[in-house]
């Protein structure tokens, strides 16, 4: 799922929109291969990975690329969800490789509710439309286009690895980025990995207002609450109640507040802001970044959603299942809670703080699978958000950058405990209404696609070029 969350209140940009002409080579070729990867049906529901991964390792080998070069994969259980690894091998030795990730596979679309053919590219208003056009065949086309056309030249000193794999947008799905850290580790393994989650923001007005580097995210965990009652008939009903139960703990947890905690990320998130932000707001997130316990500040700064859930740990209720009859007392309730814990949160010592939110012996609480690693904090490493703001700059002249932590999640979760910080890419911008992402008519404005192309190129060559 694309995970950048740019705040509404973010600085505004002072560079003036224009026209964008491309910068890079071969733009025909990479419309050719975004657009039949967009076409490629890749959905959970009717598409397969297995057939974009195919189509890929096509191009790479005429590219040049060998069989020792690339590497498909698949599970017998799982032969539709399939992956690929690709090594653009440097020439120097003493140089660690660096990791290119990205996800094939979409969320599901039905034609009927598209005002467009979701698996048809269309170009139209100056914007490219269909599923996945941003989420995410737009970073993994610009990734493979550019091993590509690097193949083609002076081998970069760093080796260069890309695995484009599926299972990133459905949680009970083969995960291909899970399988590659736990099986075949050796693939992928990099001194750090350029993913999604950052991004930038384009104003009402069509003008760059931000970009953003995804610098660590949470960890997402379902849990169970479930309340059980011997029932009974409706019409004597009685003191115990499985829906009363459940409908209190659903609340306690609905209203409970975790307390306030940093990374090195968000507090440098917060600090930039305090200081353009005027009035109470950036008052108050000094007062926070000060006293994390300070409530009034806390109250202020919480007020945006985004802001409220970048601080802490958060947990609410996302389905509710009760009853069996109309005239019957309710045998048993219950409710997913989905939580987005801060990263080092153990899930199980978030389950024992839910069973003292809840208080109530009488609903039980179940951590539901999958239970994903627990996230570590990503260091706001120098050498990679340095040349990050560098190009940011050359690029997108007068857009400030954050770096933020995401409160959804991606495959970095997958990668980071074996030793490999992940961090989301600024370059292509969304605008204010999402864009479709995960929606209906998902769409990305073409400039941004292609301006993006630039800035991500330009940053895996300083990136896998250190002087």
């Amino acid at each position: 799922m694309r995970a950048l969350l740019l705040a509404a209140t973010l600085l505004t940009a002072t560079a003036a929109h224009a026209q964008y002409a491309s910068k890079q080579p071969g733009e025909p070729a990479f419309r050719s291969l975004y657009k039949e990867m967009v076409e490629t049906d890749t959905s959970v529901t009717t598409g397969s990975c297995t057939a974009a991964a195919d189509k890929l390792a096509v191009r790479f080998k005429a590219a040049g690329f060998t069989d020792a070069d690339i590497t498909q994969f698949s599970v017998p259980e799982f032969p539709k969800d399939g992956g690929i690894v690709v090594h653009l091998k440097g020439s120097s030795a003493k140089l660690q490789p660096m990791l290119l990730l990205g996800h094939l596979d979409v969320v599901a679309a039905k034609p009927e509710d598209w005002t467009r053919s979701p698996f048809t590219l269309i170009e139209e208003g100056g914007y490219f439309y269909g599923r996945g056009t941003f989420d995410d065949k737009a970073q993994a086309a610009i990734w493979a286009d550019l091993l590509i056309r690097l193949k083609a030249g002076k081998a970069p000193k760093r080796t260069i690895k890309l695995a484009l794999t599926c299972g990133e947008e459905t949680t009970t799905a083969f995960n291909g980025a899970d399988w590659l850290a736990k099986n075949r580790p050796e693939l992928i393994m990099a001194q750090f990995a350029l993913n999604e989650g950052g991004g930038g923001r384009y104003d009402d007005n069509g003008k760059p207002q931000g970009l953003a580097v995804q610098v660590g995210e949470k960890t997402v965990q379902n849990f169970w609450l479930e309340a059980t009652n011997p029932g009974g008939h409706s019409s004597v009903p009685r003191p115990d109640n499985a829906i009363t139960d459940l409908a209190r703990a659903v609340v306690a947890v609905n209203t409970h507040e975790f307390p306030v905690q940093y990374t090195d990320t968000t507090r440098a998130y917060f600090t930039t802001l305090s200081t353009v932000l005027p009035g109470p707001v950036g008052s108050a997130m000094m007062r926070l970044l000060a006293d994390p316990a300070d409530t009034q500040a806390n109250r202020i700064v919480s007020t945006d959603p985004t802001n409220h859930s970048v601080l802490r740990t958060t947990c609410v209720a996302t389905l509710l299942e009760a009853g069996h009859a109309e005239n019957a007392l309710a045998q048993r309730a219950r409710s997913n809670v989905n939580c987005r814990m801060f990263p080092g949160t153990d899930p199980n010592a978030l389950k024992a703080d839910l069973d003292k939110v809840i208080g109530n012996a009488k609903v039980g609480i179940t951590l539901k699978l999958p239970i994903r690693p627990v996230a570590r904090p990503t260091p706001m490493n120098p050498a990679i958000i340095g040349p990050m703001k560098a190009l940011g700059e050359k690029h997108f002249p007068g857009v400030p950058m954050l770096a933020m932590m995401s409160t959804g999640a991606t495959d970095a979760i997958y990668i980071a405990p074996i030793g490999i910080p992940v961090y989301g890419a600024p370059g292509t911008l969304i605008d204010p209404d999402g864009n479709g992402i995960h929606g209906l008519n998902e769409r990305i404005k073409i400039e941004s696609l292609m301006k993006g192309r630039d800035y991500l190129s330009d940053l895996v060559a300083v990136l896998a070029n250190p002087k």
